[in-house]
C-alpha cells in the first residue's frame, strides 16, 4: 500500500476470528485501529463470544506490529453506543480511511425456546449492526475528502441461501443477503467521492463462531450421514474451512490502493463454495 503509514482502519467484531486478523493484518501495513467488540453473549445465540481478555489480546497483538489502537466494548446493535467508541477512536487519531464491518453472529442448529429472539438478534447484529458502523464512520470518512474503502463481511449465505427453516439460519442469509444490496446503494452514492464499498463472501472460516460446541456437535451429525444446517456445505476445493489470515489478506488488497478502481463488487472467498 502507498500512503498507508498514516491511514486509519475501524473494524467490528475485533476482539477475535476475522476481526482481530484484520487488525493484525492492516497493522503490519502501517494502518492504526480503531476497534469494537461485544464481548459479552448473545442469549439466543448457542456458542459464546468474544471476551474482554480477547480484545485485550488484540490490542497486544496491534501494538506488537508497531501500530496503535483504540479497542472499546460496544454493541454494533447500539448505534450511540458505536457512535461514541468510534469518536472517540477520531479524536485520538484525527482521521479515517477505512471501514470493516465485521462483526456478525449465527445460531447454528435447532431453534432455541424463543424463535423470535433469535431472528432478531441475527438481523439487528448482521444487517442493523453493520448499518449502524457505517452511520457512525461515514461522517468522518466523507470530511477527509481522501476518498476511503468500507469492506462489508457478507457470506456465501448472502450469495446463495441454504434451504432451512430454522429462524436463525434464515435471519443470517436475510441479513447477509441484505448487506449486499446497502453495499450497492452506498457504492453507488459515494463512487463520485472515491469512496469505495465492496462485499466480501467468505465460506466457513476458522472462528469463534465455527470451532465451538455447536458446530461440532453438528459436523459429527453431519459427518454421520445426518442432515442438518451444515451437512449440505461443501467447498469445490479440498478446503474443510479458510484461516482468517486468508480473508484479512484479501481485504488489505481490497483497501490498498492497487484496489483503487473496484467498487459495488460481491466478491466470493469461498474456495468454490458458490458453484457447487
Amino acid at each position: 500500500m502507498s500512503d498507508s503509514q498514516s491511514r486509519v482502519a475501524f473494524i467490528t467484531g475485533v476482539a477475535r476470528g476475522q476481526g482481530r486478523a484484520h487488525a493484525v493484518r492492516l497493522a503490519r501495513e502501517g494502518i492504526d485501529v480503531i476497534g469494537i467488540d461485544i464481548c459479552e453473549n448473545v442469549e439466543s445465540m448457542n456458542y459464546p463470544n468474544a471476551t474482554e481478555a480477547d480484545l485485550a489480546e488484540t490490542v497486544r497483538l496491534v501494538e506488537a506490529e508497531g501500530r496503535q489502537i483504540v479497542a472499546r466494548k460496544a454493541d454494533v446493535r447500539d448505534y450511540h453506543a458505536v457512535r461514541a467508541a468510534f469518536d472517540e477512536g477520531q479524536r485520538r487519531f484525527g482521521r479515517l480511511d477505512i471501514v470493516v464491518a465485521n462483526a456478525g453472529i449465527i445460531r447454528m442448529g435447532p431453534e432455541s425456546e424463543d424463535f423470535l429472539a433469535d431472528w432478531n438478534d441475527v438481523i439487528d447484529t448482521n444487517l442493523t449492526g453493520v448499518y449502524h458502523t457505517v452511520r457512525a464512520a461515514l461522517p468522518a470518512l466523507r470530511e477527509g475528502r481522501r476518498g476511503g474503502s468500507i469492506v462489508i463481511t457478507s457470506s456465501t449465505a448472502g450469495l446463495k441461501a441454504p434451504p432451512q427453516l430454522f429462524a436463525g439460519v434464515n435471519a443470517y442469509a436475510a441479513a447477509k443477503r441484505g448487506l449486499v444490496a446497502l453495499m450497492q446503494s452506498l457504492a453507488g452514492y459515494l463512487a463520485p467521492e472515491w469512496i469505495r464499498v465492496n462485499t466480501i463472501h467468505p465460506t466457513g472460516v476458522a472462528s469463534g463462531m465455527t470451532l465451538n460446541n455447536a458446530m461440532r456437535e453438528l459436523q459429527q451429525e453431519a459427518a454421520a450421514g445426518g442432515t442438518n444446517t451444515i451437512s449440505g456445505m461443501q467447498n469445490a476445493l479440498p478446503l474443510q474451512m479458510l484461516e482468517a489470515e486468508d480473508i484479512a489478506n484479501a481485504v488489505a488488497f481490497l483497501v490498498s490502493d492497487e484496489a483503487r478502481f473496484i467498487t459495488g463488487t460481491e466478491w466470493a472467498l469461498d474456495a468454490g463454495f458458490s458453484i457447487r
